[in-house]
């Protein structure tokens, strides 16, 4: 049974197909719900990053685990010699 209504839709639906034109295509209905629902999710997604960004804290903790380093002499007479490589 189910060939059958299949067969009957497609009898209705062929001369329909007929009389489109055919120079000139439109999304239509079903495109513009496609896209608007795309947009709707795109700007809820946004919103949610958006969100999520702002309870991001983006300080810098230091580790108590981790050994204080020693801070390096400043200046050319205190790096011990040592030449650093010159840029450029």
């Amino acid at each position: 049974m189910p060939d059958m209504s299949a067969s009957l839709a497609l009898t209705h639906l062929v001369p329909l197909a007929k009389e489109v034109d055919e120079n000139k295509v439109t999304p239509g209905v079903l495109g513009f719900i496609v896209f608007a629902v795309m947009a709707l999710a795109v700007w809820g997604l946004m919103k949610s990053m958006n969100r999520q960004l702002g309870r991001v804290d983006f300080t810098e903790e230091t580790d108590p685990k981790a050994a204080p380093s020693e801070p390096e002499p400043a200046g050319p007479a205190g790096s011990g010699g040592k030449t650093s490589p010159a840029k450029g």
